[in-house]
Parts: structure tokens; C-alpha cells; sequence
């Protein structure tokens, strides 16, 4: 089963006014859809874009596994277990909330700030936080969150007709993160994204390049 969901499909949120601009892949916030919660693990994709100087001020999380891969520009996290980073264009910054953690995301940089994140829950609740941050991970290393029986792959397509495999997985989901690829019969763009399950064989093939997208590997 492959299932295609458009950019255009997403829920809008965020705060315009405060510069945050926010799409939601799965029901979030006031935007409940109960046929929409998950896809496996995975309770968020959501695409933000802050213009500089915007943020999310502290906030709090709890039992998810929290990971940011950013498009473009780059994002200063803080947070109560004192951590505090800046997230560039090909690092992985995964935050375990595990029993509670609060912190802060914001653009402090002087050009706009694009990120995905991606919320997972673990198989099992409770612990203690933990942060990790990765940088320039390769389209050949997959960064594991075995919390949440998950692993994720960057895949970089740079010409038409270059082709990759998608790790066969019982639920694997696809986004595109930017350029056009062809997956089956369907041609997919930027914030396009596809959930497949049970599917083997299955192969990004390069439309029109640079391309980039976010595979998650699914336990279940």
C-alpha cells in the first residue's frame, strides 16, 4: 500500500504574525483528524519556516523522541538539561524528552530558517532526557532512534534519472525535502510525502536535481 499525500494537503499553523510559519503532515494542535494521529511511530512532520529573529519560546515535551533536520539557515536550541547548539543544513539533532524537558527554538541568524521536524513516540515511557546532535550525516549512514524502532535515511539525488532504493521496511514514509522525485507512478515535490506499507522494491528515481528527501524506516 503506498499512500501519497500533497504539500497542499498539510494543515496550516504556526504564528504569521510572530514570523512562524507552520505545515502539519499529521493532526496536530487545533487541527484534529482522527484518521490522521500516525503512521507507525511517527506522530509529526511538521515543516517550519521562521523569519530571523522569530522562535518558539520554552515550551515543554514529554515521552516523544524529537528530530530536526534543517533545510536551510540555522536554528539555536536550548533546553533545561543545558543544551545549547546550533543546528546547521545536514546535521541530525535528535531531543529524548522522556519524562519532561522544556526548551527553546529559535532563529537567530540574519536570513530565514527552514526546518522539518519529526516527532516520534517510544515504545516505552518514562526515562531521562537526552540530546544528541550529528553533523553533515551522509546519504550512506542512517541515524538510528531505536526508542521508537525507527531509523532514518537521507537520500541526495543529483541528476534525472539517478535512482535509490528505499530500505524495505514493514511502514516506511517518504518526504521530500526539496527538487522533484518519481516514486512508483507518482512524481512527488517539495512537502510531498508518501506512507507505504508492506511494499519491497521500491526505488526514488531523480526527476529534476538537486534533490533531497527524509525516508523514516519503521519497525512497525
Amino acid at each position: 500500500m503506498m499512500d501519497v499525500r500533497r504539500a497542499g494537503a498539510r494543515y496550516p499553523g504556526g504564528d504569521p504574525e510572530a514570523g512562524i510559519a507552520s505545515r502539519h503532515a499529521f493532526s496536530f494542535g487545533p487541527h484534529f483528524d482522527p484518521d490522521n494521529l500516525r503512521f507507525g511511530a511517527l506522530i509529526a512532520c511538521n515543516e517550519e519556516r521562521l523569519v530571523p529573529g522569530a522562535g518558539f519560546d520554552e515550551h515543554p515535551h514529554s515521552h516523544t523522541e524529537i528530530v530536526t533536520w534543517v533545510v536551510e539557515g540555522e536554528l539555536t536550541h536550548r533546553d533545561t538539561a543545558g543544551h545549547e547548539t546550533v543546528v546547521r543544513p545536514g546535521d541530525v539533532q535528535r531531543l529524548s524528552s522522556a519524562g519532561g524537558v522544556r526548551h527553546v527554538e529559535r532563529n537567530d541568524g540574519d536570513v530565514p530558517l527552514t526546518f522539518v521536524q519529526m516527532w516520534l513516540a517510544p515504545s516505552a515511557p518514562g526515562g531521562d532526557p537526552a540530546y544528541e546532535i550529528v553533523h553533515g550525516i551522509a546519504d550512506s549512514t542512517p541515524y538510528a532512534v531505536p526508542e521508537a524502532g525507527a531509523m532514518l535515511h537521507v537520500r541526495r539525488l543529483g541528476t534525472a534519472g539517478e535512482r535509490t532504493a528505499v530500505p524495505d521496511a514493514p511502514r516506511a514514509y517518504l518526504h521530500v525535502v526539496r527538487g522533484a522525485v518519481r516514486v512508483g507512478p507518482d512524481e512527488l515535490g517539495p512537502g510531498d510525502s508518501v506512507r507505504a506499507e508492506g511494499e519491497k522494491g521500491l526505488e526514488l528515481v531523480g526527476v529534476a536535481g538537486p534533490a533531497e528527501v527524509l525516508i523514516w524506516e519503521l519497525a512497525k
